[in-house]
């Protein structure tokens, strides 16, 4: 008898102490998304293993993205130089916001490397130096976070997770060539003309600007200077130290690239014809220039202009109107 009372209080005590502890954090899954581009030979958008797609990890990237609060003082946003009109580039010299899920290669001189959250870690920590207190202090932050990752505490990597998120459904898979190698239209003569050379040796554009993304993700010299004043001139080589990539820069993609000036990593091009007459006759031979600049000894491709004509109104056929219009990645 006395050892039966003696288990039932001994197990009260082991259940009023259960009782003091407090359940696990409950919270719902969010809805997993799958991004479909309607396009072929379209890469997958690369998964990953640590940040799944949601519906509520997208929404909550693509509201970070226009919100200055990821600025310690609040003074700008991602959207501040990344304008969707202009395919989230702007008159300031940045890159494009487009098809960047794709990469394992990031900035113009490649110096982050990996996934679009490692590009996002940078951003968080380096670029903007968030002030992670702000966002814990913010009470719709804080539920919008819980929604997204079940966490009572948001910590860099969870802002940088819901940026890429938002990142991989900046796709742009729509312009009026992605339509044409569709058949869903037809090109002009001229713009027909300027698809011969732009992928062939007559204006050797494709061998860095490859379809269907128009990058190829690497980092070449394209003959663009032999002296390297600043630190920013000096491209690939601030990550390497190696002279031979003095003056290698990011292939930007050429997605929407009528509308993403001024070009090259200093801005020094303001057009499209300006970009084209340098890489017909402008090109400065040099003892590391890529071996793909086939003609670099002559100058360049050496395009007339009737040819440089038809290149630039290929290159308009890849606007895509839907992707700068598109609201889902409008400001919410």
């Amino acid at each position: 008898m006395g050892r039966a009372l003696g288990l039932v209080a001994i197990l009260a005590l082991f259940t009023g102490l259960s009782a003091c502890i407090p359940p696990e954090t409950e919270c719902e899954t969010p809805m997993p998304v799958t991004i479909e581009v309607n396009h072929p030979g379209f890469p997958k958008v690369p998964e990953h293993p640590e940040n799944q797609l949601t519906d509520k990890g997208i929404a909550l990237g693509r509201k970070l993205y226009y919100d200055p609060i990821l600025h310690p003082e609040g003074k700008q946003s991602c959207s501040s130089c990344h304008l969707q009109e202009k395919s989230f580039s702007s008159d300031a010299i940045v890159l494009p916001h487009v098809n960047l899920g794709f990469d394992h290669l990031y900035l113009w001189n490649g110096s982050i490397q990996g996934s679009i959250e490692d590009a996002m870690m940078f951003e968080v920590n380096e670029f903007f130096k968030t002030d992670l207190a702000k966002l814990n202090a913010s009470t719709d932050y804080m539920a919008l976070f819980k929604d997204a990752f079940c966490v009572d505490q948001i910590e860099s990597k969870h802002v940088a997770y819901a940026l890429a998120q938002f990142f991989k459904t900046m796709n742009s898979y729509n312009a009026k060539y992605d339509q044409y190698i569709r058949k869903e239209t037809t090109l002009t003569t001229e713009e027909r003309r300027g698809e011969l050379i732009f992928f062939s040796e007559l204006g050797d554009c494709f061998h860095c600007h490859s379809a269907p993304l128009f990058k190829d993700n690497l980092v070449h010299n394209t003959g663009l200077m032999v002296e390297y004043p600043t630190e920013h001139d000096k491209g690939y080589y601030v990550v390497t130290k190696n002279p031979a990539d003095l003056g290698k820069f990011k292939t930007p993609t050429l997605r929407n690239v009528a509308l993403t000036g001024p070009y090259m990593h200093d801005g020094r091009f303001e057009t499209l014809e300006e970009v084209i007459d340098f890489y017909s006759y402008g090109v400065i031979n040099q003892d590391n220039i890529d071996p793909l600049m086939k003609q670099a000894h002559k100058g360049g491709v050496a395009l007339d202009p009737d040819d440089m004509a038809a290149l630039v109104a290929f290159l308009h056929t890849l606007t895509d109107e839907s992707f700068l219009t598109n609201p889902d990645l409008s400001r919410p």
